[in-house]
């Protein structure tokens, strides 16, 4: 095993085909179908299943690219310190599903380093992909939440990629809406004042499914519903329409402020919010940092009344 065909493997992964690939490495296809061949051969995996429209990992790859990528990376930090004699460049990843918390702790953090080299990388996006970025060690650590409705199904979805949940906190639900909401002046609502708004939702993709929702009681059906794929998106519309989304509560000032507002609603719910990492994972000395700094975030926040 070699680290060029580590290289080649990350590569093909990311192309998702044998012949493009190639063309961005630079070398024949049939060289680097052979070195991938020799590789699976070497290690005794199907790493790739060859299809008609490209190539698709298999479990056992999937897995093993996640280590590639470690490697690779490792690699490429020993080579800037020991040949290149270059500064070495510091590098952190982290998936999280849409919270504003993560995004203020993930901010703090550059803030921290401004002065030296550094990679940071913030993944916000649907819930499954949170999970396999952590699993595949695209991301050091992950945010995520359970409730009592999903928690059977995302605790096996971590079992099975190795995976465990570190609460950070837990919280009763809220609604954010717009300064300008019908319901802005209330001190709570029930979901029979929500009926005739806007209920507003992340999209999950391929992983629709009322498991992998960011929003708790993803079941109850809604007369308008809006599916977004990104933070900015929703917050424009709570600002610009009668819409709501049911989240934490935990939200930093800079959204509170005057345009969002969160109010306690009235259901028997709880929402856990956690961390996700590898089950045997120690830390980072970046990791670590950003752990502080989210815990002190969401601590000064739930500190501040709804």
């Amino acid at each position: 095993m070699t680290l060029q065909q580590l290289k080649y493997v990350i590569e093909v992964a990311e192309k998702g085909s044998i012949t493009e690939a190639a063309k961005s490495l630079f070398i024949a296809q049939p060289s680097l179908s052979a070195a991938i061949r020799e590789l699976e051969e070497e290690i005794a995996t199907t790493i790739f299943v060859r299809k008609s429209r490209g190539i698709l990992l298999t479990p056992e790859g999937t897995e093993f690219l996640g280590y590639a990528r470690q490697v690779v990376q490792q690699a490429a930090l020993i080579e800037e310190k020991y040949i290149a004699h270059q500064e070495v460049r510091q590098r952190f990843s982290v998936s999280t599903q849409h919270y504003s918390f993560t995004s203020s702790a993930f901010i703090e953090l550059v803030r921290a380093h401004s002065d030296q080299t550094y990679e940071f990388t913030l993944r916000e996006g649907k819930t499954y992909d949170t999970i396999m970025d952590v699993k595949n060690l695209r991301s050091e650590m992950g945010v995520i939440y359970m409730s009592a409705f999903n928690e059977a199904v995302i605790s096996k979805t971590l079992r099975e990629a190795n995976l465990v949940f570190s609460e950070l906190f837990a919280a009763r639900p809220h609604i954010f809406v717009g300064r300008n909401n019908p319901l802005a002046g209330r001190t709570s609502v029930s979901m029979a004042d929500l009926v005739d708004l806007p209920c507003l939702t992340y999209e999950q993709g391929d992983q629709n499914a009322f498991y992998f929702s960011e929003e708790i009681l993803s079941t109850l059906n809604h007369d308008r519903s809006v599916k977004v794929t990104d933070k900015g998106t929703i917050i424009d519309l709570m600002v610009g329409t009668d819409g709501y989304t049911i989240s934490s509560g935990i939200c930093p000032s800079y959204l509170r402020g005057e345009d969002i507002i969160s109010i306690p609603l009235q259901v028997d719910e709880v929402i856990r919010i956690g961390v996700i990492t590898h089950r045997d994972y120690r830390p980072t000395p970046l990791g670590q940092e950003y752990l502080d700094v989210l815990h002190r975030i969401v601590g000064d926040m739930q500190t501040v009344p709804a």
